[in-house]
């Protein structure tokens, strides 16, 4: 937890992109209504999901502030070297604004930043000397002495009046003058003449998906859909799955996919390359619930699918700019489609009428039916399976059952032989 105040908190979390070469750090952010996030500064971008609720985000932009309205399904990127503050509307629902965030490099930066995400403006004027200060704001001492002795304030606080919107703009050109990141150069003057186009976001939920069916949707958010990607190196994502629905097996040749699960549980099967070990593989097949991260390297087959008795709704970023076009093993746009049927067939070792059966087109292939797949999946082959407790609660994962020894690894329950026999003749 980097923040828990009155007022909201940040968690975070960091994913590797499967080569162990980069990481990727993530914030979760939680605004009471009418709470602030105070100013930072962003040592890289930072590329951003609303979840719920809404608010107001505020950056500079040169010797301006701008402002934008964001709400639920709203995506939009803020570029490295910008100062921003947000703050939650108080809704009549009273919902919490809760941000999902990635911060990576754009293609313009030269190196990855070490130092964190961001920094507080307090923390960056506190760490001059009180002289320095005076001399760059020039204002008497005694200003800059209760500027710099002030109790330290948290990161998310009570938004207060308009009084103090109009004090936290100022105070961001002012910090943003002091640390020579303002002023115009002659390409910028020409262009300040100009008419400035008004910053929007991308909003999941009032744009048409990029595929669409029974069994669910889904939409990539480009550089064409948002004005704001443009340099960046990631992309957004969504999936809706609807029940017992499963997206097709594929897997991405260009981009590592991380995930945040919105809505509902599912399960995720993903196949390891045959130069790993089963040891180096065991989270191949793993259940997720909302709230859930979880991350796929690419060059992996995979699967998400949902369960008979609820849909799974998650979004995520793909760390590459360029179109990734994931690969399906099955229906009309199959890869194996493209190979000779002989070479296939010498592949599996199998008969050339099986070959054929596997290659007949099917009219779908990126999101199928799959009733109680999940629910299955969610058996493992060595028949370590997942219970439910008698609150009707999930366990944790730890919380399982081998059922051939009838033997509880870990739980808050002990189970009778009788209770054993009885739970895994519901699996088995």
């Amino acid at each position: 937890m980097i923040v828990s105040a009155e007022y909201g908190e940040i968690s975070a979390t960091d994913i590797d992109d499967g080569t162990g070469k980069r990481s990727y750090h993530l914030q979760f952010i939680k605004l009471d209504p009418n709470s602030l996030f105070l100013p930072v500064f962003l040592h890289t971008d930072m590329i951003f999901y609303v979840h719920t609720g809404s608010g107001r985000l505020s950056w500079t932009d040169k010797d301006e502030i701008a402002h934008l309205k964001v709400q639920r399904g709203d995506a939009y990127r803020l570029r490295s070297g910008t100062i921003f503050y947000i703050q939650s509307d108080l809704e009549p629902e009273r919902r919490s604004l809760r941000i999902n965030a990635i911060f990576a490099p754009s293609d313009d930066d030269v190196e990855v930043p070490t130092d964190g995400a961001y920094s507080s403006i307090h923390d960056l004027i506190r760490g001059f000397d009180k002289r320095i200060l005076q001399a760059a704001f020039k204002v008497p001492m005694e200003v800059i002495e209760e500027l710099v002795t002030g109790a330290k304030t948290p990161g998310i606080v009570h938004a207060g009046s308009t009084k103090k919107k109009t004090f936290w703009e100022k105070e961001l050109l002012s910090v943003r003058s002091f640390l020579g990141i303002s002023g115009y150069g002659m390409s910028d003057l020409e262009n300040k003449k100009k008419k400035k186009a008004k910053p929007r976001t991308f909003n999941f939920f009032n744009e048409d998906p990029d595929f669409e069916n029974c069994n669910g949707w889904s939409k990539v958010v480009s550089q064409k859909d948002l004005h704001a990607l443009q340099g960046s190196q990631i992309t957004v994502f969504m999936v809706n799955l609807t029940k017992g629905s499963m997206m097709g097996p594929h897997w991405n040749p260009i981009a590592t996919e991380i995930s945040v699960v919105l809505q509902g549980r599912g399960m995720v099967r993903v196949v390891c390359p045959s130069t790993l070990t089963k040891s180096e593989c065991n989270s191949s097949r793993f259940r997720v619930k909302e709230g859930d991260v979880f991350s796929v390297p690419r060059f992996r087959p995979m699967t998400q699918i949902s369960f008979n008795n609820e849909s799974l709704v998650f979004m995520g970023f793909s760390t590459s700019s360029k179109k990734n076009h994931p690969q399906f093993l099955a229906g009309k746009a199959s890869v194996l489609q493209v190979l000779d049927k002989h070479i296939l067939e010498a592949s599996f070792n199998v008969a050339n009428t099986t070959i054929d059966q596997i290659l007949a087109a099917r009219d779908e292939s990126v999101m199928l039916d799959c009733t109680s797949c999940a629910e299955e999946e969610e058996i493992s082959h060595d028949g370590v399976v997942q219970v439910v407790d008698p609150r009707n609660k999930w366990l944790h994962p730890l919380y399982v059952i081998q059922c051939e020894k009838f033997h509880v690894k870990y739980g808050e329950f002990s189970r009778s032989s009788s209770e054993l026999n009885y739970l895994c003749g519901l699996w088995i």
